[in-house]
């Protein structure tokens, strides 16, 4: 074959991929521009009435991100669970909260496994060199670049109570968000100027304080699994950002600012549900 030939493939397959790469952008602005149909904004509404407290100017970007959420995401129903639209909708909402006023996106994320209720899953410990296998029951779970595991009876409520600081949704998602940065470690992505130094100082400071409660039997704001690790907290941390933010200011300024700053949103302003 002469050069001329293997120039104009190559030139060709160049050609390809930036077409390709246009239209992914094109299609992605175009879903980030599209609003929910009426239908689709009330059962939002009603399934995640957390989203009834946000500003206005966050809304549009609430819709246009469950629209692209839900073009990437494939749902599957387990256990003869049959995924419906309102299923859908709901976890694509909550799924959102964390992501909607940031940059960062769920890039990795194509499915997510449905169970009617809790679930068993196995789980590995290690004792020296020998390996024990147990089976347990879980909630959800959440694997770096997907997928994300989760019982829709406790994806619903955790959704329609927004007050309570569970959620389970709110929490795997957060996995997610916190795996971006790759490493599910509790240190996400931090915003643009955001200094590590400060992040780290009240991260640790809040995680260590929350260990201690949890050891003394004290009652804690934000979950006790949260004294599992750092992930663990961090993920807890967002639920009860999102959920009690007027608390966790109260109690945690210095996290509260640091994740209103990653998140770029600042949830203690939000209103009460809009009826």
């Amino acid at each position: 074959m002469t050069l001329l030939p293997i120039l104009l493939l190559g030139l060709l397959i160049v050609a390809v991929l930036v077409f390709r790469r246009f239209s992914s952008r094109r299609k992605r602005n175009r879903l980030l521009a599209t609003p929910l149909t009426s239908d689709q904004r009330e059962a939002v509404a009603k399934l995640v009435p957390l989203v009834r407290r946000m500003p206005a100017s966050l809304l549009p970007k609430l819709e246009g991100k469950i629209n692209l959420f839900l073009d990437q995401v494939t749902f599957h129903g387990n256990h003869g669970l049959e995924v419906t639209e309102q299923i859908k909708l709901s976890i694509a909402a909550q799924a959102c909260l964390p992501v909607v006023n940031s940059p960062v996106w769920y890039e990795t994320l194509r499915t997510i496994l449905v169970y009617p209720s809790a679930f068993s899953t196995n789980r590995n410990t290690h004792d020296g060199f020998v390996v024990h296998e147990s089976e347990s029951g879980a909630l959800g779970e959440s694997w770096q670049r997907g997928p994300v595991v989760l019982s829709w009876d406790h994806a619903l409520q955790g959704g329609l109570d927004s007050t309570d600081g569970h959620n389970v949704v709110i929490h795997e998602f957060a996995h997610q968000l916190d795996s971006l940065s790759g490493h599910t470690n509790g240190v996400p992505i931090l915003r643009k100027g955001q200094a590590f130094a400060g992040w780290e100082k009240a991260m640790l400071e809040a995680f260590h304080e929350h260990v201690k409660r949890v050891e003394r039997g004290r009652p804690t704001l934000v979950d006790a699994y949260g004294a599992t690790n750092h992930q663990e907290f961090f993920a807890e941390a967002i639920v009860t950002f999102f959920e009690q933010p007027q608390a966790l200011r109260r109690e945690e300024p210095a996290l509260y600012d640091q994740l209103a700053e990653i998140l770029a949103i600042d949830p203690e302003r939000w209103t009460e549900p809009k009826r």
